[in-house]
Formats: C-alpha cells, structure tokens, sequence
C-alpha cells in the first residue's frame, strides 16, 4: 500500500464488549488519526438495531477497510458486513478472550493494532458456512463448551469468577452426546463430550483445540472430544492446556454433516445458538479479506 494514499476507516465499536466501558478506545483511535492523512469515523454498535443501520452507514460512508472494536462476537458481526460490501476487515481486539485476534496474530494493544489497521497487508482467509445463513470465522462448537458459553452469559459475574462459576455447573451436568458425523468421504458413529468446527487453532483463553488449524488453507476440521475425566476439563477451561491426542479426533473436511441423538448446546465464535440436534456447515475458501500484520 503506497503510503501516499488516503484511506477512509469505518470504525464499527461494541461500547460494553468484554464488560468493559471502551471511551478509551474512542479516543485513542482519533487521538491516533490526528497525525494521519486518513480520514476516520466511528459507528457505535447497540445491538438492536445494528442489522439495519451498520449497512446503511458502510453504503453512505464508502470506506476503504471497516474495523471492528470487540471481541470475537463483535468481529463476526462487523465481518458478515464486511464481506457483503466486499471490503476489507480490520480488528482492534478490544474483548475478554480475542480469540480470532490471537489466531491472527493481531497486536492486543491499541496503538500496536491501529499501526496493523492502517498499514497491514490484505489476506483472504476462509469461512465457516453453517446451514446455509451463518458464518463461523474461528471456533463452533457442540456439546460442553457451549453450554460454558450459556452459563457465562446467563451469569451475573463477569471474568475469571463468572467463568470458573460456568465451568463448575458445566461440570456437574456433563453428559456424552451420541453422534453421527458424515464429511462426505465417510460416515462416523461416536460418543462424545464436545464437536468442534475449528478454522482456527484454539480458543481465545489459549487452550489449543485443533495444533495443525489454518484459517486460508481451504478446509476445516471437525474434532471430537472423546474423553474428559475432571482434571483434563480444569486442565482445558482453567488453566488452558491442549487436549490429551489420545483422547480427541481431528477429521479434516470440506463439509460436514452431523445429528446428534438427542439436543446438544451449540454456539458459534462465542456467541450461544441455542440447542440443535443437525448441523451442515461447509468451508467457502478466501471469502473474507482482513488486514493482518505485514
């Protein structure tokens, strides 16, 4: 990028992600563009009406890369728009976990990621298709994790207590879900604790889920956790360890298809959908553009 040229940044900024207050975001991105020849200009997320109005704002303001300001939540978000406006998508990771940030090798601080906004290099990086109207950019997931997830949102306690709390219930009702699992080269039966739709490597906490993920590598992984005793779950939710091999398996896939017995907890980049008993997702190779570090 010729550093001459002037680029037009849309700001798209969740106020209260990661349950914290983000002014000092607000200011420390203008305060940063008061030395730069771009021009900028800041949406506030509300998360009612965001559907109709982030679209309205990319189409009027026409920018040249759209920024989101969140967590993992939030990046998805701002990236479904992003990717049907056919821009590029900037993150500032500015949630409790930053999954996805991590994944990208995105800086956590303010300065550091603006610097990757500005003058990154554009990748095209695949996505997650999940029946056919959802997208997943890093981790979706079925079974144990996301009924963490529940439990953290339906908690009143934020952080690492409200997360510890999640874990504890998650504990006690734990239960095997009974698969079938068709990535279209065959047809596996399983009893498991968790299904992961992995793009990514691992989990905003650190925990490493799938070591050889990529997300521009044209394919996606489907892993099956096998086993948990107690002290592999506080290895994995607490202190963020990897998953014991022996006890997980990683089918690479293009797409897959999965029922479950009965109704499993699902979720999908740390936001919880509910209970599902069918799942199709299928990989869409470089969909999205994102401006990484040089």
């Amino acid at each position: 990028m010729s550093e001459a040229k002037k680029l037009k940044f849309l700001f798209a900024i969740n106020p209260i992600s990661g349950g914290q207050d983000k002014s000092e975001w607000e200011t420390g991105i203008q305060a940063f563009f008061e030395k730069q020849p771009h021009s900028v200009e800041l949406f506030l997320l509300d998360g009612k009406t965001d559907e109709q109005k982030l679209p309205k704002r990319i189409e009027s303001y026409k920018p040249d890369r759209v920024v989101a300001v969140g967590g993992d939540g939030t990046i998805k978000f701002v990236a479904e728009h992003a990717m049907n406006a056919k821009i590029p998508l900037g993150i500032l990771p500015a949630g409790s976990a930053n999954g996805m940030a991590k994944e990208l090798n995105i800086p956590p601080t303010l300065e550091a990621s603006l610097e990757v906004v500005v003058n990154g290099v554009e990748k095209a990086i695949d996505l997650i298709c999940i029946n056919g109207t959802e997208h997943c950019l890093h981790l979706s997931d079925i079974g144990m994790n996301a009924q963490l997830v529940k439990y953290f949102d339906e908690g009143g306690t934020r952080g690492k207590l409200g997360y510890a709390r999640g874990v504890l219930r998650v504990l006690m009702r734990r239960r095997l879900l009974r698969l079938a699992i068709n990535t279209g080269d065959e047809v596996v039966h399983r009893a498991a604790f968790m299904v992961v739709l992995a793009n990514a490597r691992m989990y905003g906490t650190g925990a490493i889920i799938n070591p050889d993920g990529n997300v521009a590598d044209g394919k996606f992984e489907v892993v099956v956790i096998r086993k948990l005793s107690f002290r592999a779950i506080f290895g994995m939710f607490i202190h963020f360890r990897p998953f014991d091999p022996k006890h997980i398996e990683i089918f690479p896939a293009t797409s897959v298809h999965i029922v479950t017995k009965r109704k499993a907890y699902f979720q999908i980049d740390g936001e919880y959908r509910g209970k599902i008993r069918e799942i199709t997702a299928e990989i869409w190779p470089g969909k999205l553009q994102v401006v990484l570090p040089a």
